[in-house]
């Protein structure tokens, strides 16, 4: 299950040298494979990941909850946390892989309509495998494509752009 893959998550990097943009990390297996975005932390409230959102205009923070009931991704964006059920890495990235192409993010508050076919619209739609909102504090339920997709593009799990809008991922 999600909780016993999550270590998975959690390999320590070192961070690239020389022109890379900001935040450009490669793992330290020696792999020199370059992860934009790529944390370089364990995941957890202590020591968070520390990511940007796909344009690359803010950063925030995530980590995660296993003692939360239910276990929770959390989302610290300036003074603002945004909880979202822990299974969302796992659950997005096997929807990723079912879709088979690029997938457009989306992102929208909980108030506004999530456009149809995107991830932000899979985050809180009945038929995914939560059965509807990933998101777990009513009223801070959204944006869902737009903190999760950074996640899974640093965890190795997606590929995304990192265009000023219209950002789109789709699974490694």
């Amino acid at each position: 299950m999600v909780l016993a893959g999550l270590a998975r998550y959690t390999r320590p990097i070192r961070g690239a040298s020389g022109g890379d943009r900001p935040g450009t990390r490669t793992s330290e297996d020696g792999g020199g494979e370059l992860m934009p975005g790529r944390p370089g932390d364990s995941g957890t409230r202590g020591d968070p990941w520390v990511l940007q959102t796909p344009p690359g205009t803010s950063e925030y923070r995530m980590w995660r909850d296993e003692t939360a009931d239910p276990p929770a991704l959390v989302c610290q964006v300036g003074s603002t946390q945004l909880r979202y059920l822990l299974r969302c890495i796992d659950d997005l990235h096997a929807w990723l892989q079912a879709q088979g192409d690029w997938v457009p993010l989306g992102g929208a508050d909980e108030q506004k309509p999530a456009a149809e076919g995107t991830v932000e619209a899979w985050g809180r739609s009945p038929d995914n495998p939560a059965g509807g909102w990933y998101g777990l504090k009513k009223g801070l339920r959204g944006r869902f494509g737009v903190y999760l997709p950074p996640l899974l593009e640093a965890l190795g799990l997606a590929e995304l752009t990192h265009e000023p809008r219209s950002n789109r991922m789709r699974a490694r």
